[in-house]
């Protein structure tokens, strides 16, 4: 019988990032990395995802960044035999990327708010479908899509002050289409031995947003007054949920939507 270490232990996987040099995305890197797994870190930004793998190897296991459109099915095969070409297998795909507008609603045009939905939905679809193909052959694998607490209830647009941050109308449609579409792809996918989850944040602090208007003193102090845990995420508050939706702790949890918001959906 395995230990609960042995559990979590990812050791010899190979576990794909999408949009890996991200602030959430790197966490997750850093989480899988530390658990054992080879990381492909894979977005637009090539050279970015060189330097973050570069860093993951020299404390862990071999890592590799690569240059990916998500959305984009040739750029994403090409991704895939990347992997197979490196490592000759594929056990976690995590379908972080997302790109989108951010207009307002009275603002944005058609073509505005369709790309988020190619940005957010079709991108993870694409990468599902690369993946999966390679884990089909395999009979096992583990997809983790990202959506949003914004999938599941509406922004308070009252929160961001003059920060600019409000979540735009085309964000939420997007992220609620791959929590649905985790569903789908669970069952689907489930006689091949592929396990489908979903994971979704909460708000996590960005320092980077420190000089934009009223960030701190309004938004963060609204944001976590309205948690029931009285603050944002950090830079760590992902990497137990990412390893356990990735790891063999998960065995028999599919088509779940695993929250991580300080409890902000609870009221």
């Amino acid at each position: 019988m395995s230990s609960v270490w042995d559990l979590f232990s990812l050791k010899g996987r190979v576990a794909i990032v999408t949009g890996g040099a991200g602030r959430l995305g790197s966490q997750m890197c850093d989480a899988l990395a530390e658990a054992g797994a080879h990381l492909v870190v894979a977005s637009r930004d090539g050279d970015k995802c060189r330097r973050k793998a570069d860093a993951l190897s020299a404390s862990h296991a071999e890592a590799i960044g690569l240059s990916l459109d998500h959305t984009d099915r040739a750029s994403a095969d090409a991704m895939v035999a990347a992997v197979m070409e490196k490592y000759g297998r594929i056990d976690v795909l995590v379908n972080n990327a997302y790109t989108g507008a951010a207009q307002r609603f009275e603002e944005m045009t058609a073509g505005e708010f369709e790309a988020a939905l190619r940005g957010g939905i079709t991108g993870t679809f694409v990468c599902s479908q690369a993946a999966a193909t390679i884990m089909k052959q395999q009979q096992s694998g583990v997809i983790v899509n990202l959506g949003s607490i914004y999938g599941l209830v509406s922004p308070d647009q009252r929160i961001y002050g003059k920060s600019g941050l409000n979540s735009p109308c085309n964000y939420a449609p997007a992220k609620a289409g791959i929590i649905q579409f985790t569903r789908y792809l669970a069952t689907y996918l489930a006689p091949h031995g592929i396990r489908v989850n979903c994971l979704t944040p909460g708000g996590f602090y960005d320092a980077g947003f420190q000089s934009r208007p009223e960030y701190d003193e309004v938004f963060v102090k609204n944001y976590s007054y309205k948690t029931p845990l009285g603050r944002m995420g950090n830079p760590t508050d992902l990497k137990g949920a990412i390893v356990y939706l990735a790891s063999d702790a998960s065995a028999y949890v599919t088509s779940h939507n695993l929250v991580v918001d300080g409890g902000w959906t609870a009221w």
